[in-house]
Order: C-alpha cells, then structure tokens, then sequence
C-alpha cells in the first residue's frame, strides 16, 4: 500500500436516512457541519436521502413508477410489433 496518499482523518460519523429516520453509525472522513446526540455521544451529521433501509431494492417494496406515460408509449410502440407476428403466424 502507497505511503501519505490515505487520509488520517477518520473518525465515528452519524448517517441518517432522512425518509424513515433510520440513523448508523460508521467511520467517515466526510465534512459536516451539523451534529447529533446519540446515547450521549455527540457525532457529526450527514443527512442522506436514501440508504439501504428504505431503498426498495432492499426493502422489497419495489413498485412501478410511470413517469409522463413511459409504460404506455412503450406499450404503444412495440405492443404493436407483437400483434403483428401474431397475426402472422396465425395465418
């Protein structure tokens, strides 16, 4: 491993999901100015939108989100390929 290229500033920083309220603690050398109380301890904040606690991929919670009719443009571009090779081989 290189010498001096490894920051040394590692210290316990407190990660918070801001859509549930789920909050970790690990080690960081992220920059923040905010801190938190945990247990008595205070630790420097980092607000996150998303993390493995709420993410659906995880959760299982996965849904589908039709964004301005992507599904259905979809649909109406090649729903029609499929009818057509159908009808094709039905002849």
């Amino acid at each position: 491993m290189k010498q001096g290229i490894h920051p040394d500033n590692y210290r316990e920083v407190v990660f918070k999901d801001m859509s549930n309220g789920d909050m970790f603690i690990t080690r960081s050398t992220v920059d923040t100015s905010e801190t938190i109380d945990v247990e008595g301890v205070t630790y420097p904040l980092v607000k996150v939108e998303i993390s493995s606690t709420s993410h659906p991929f995880y959760t299982g919670k996965a849904k589908l989100v039709d964004t301005a009719g992507r599904v259905d443009k979809f649909l109406n571009r090649y729903g029609k390929r499929a009818a057509k090779k159908e009808d094709q081989a039905a002849k």
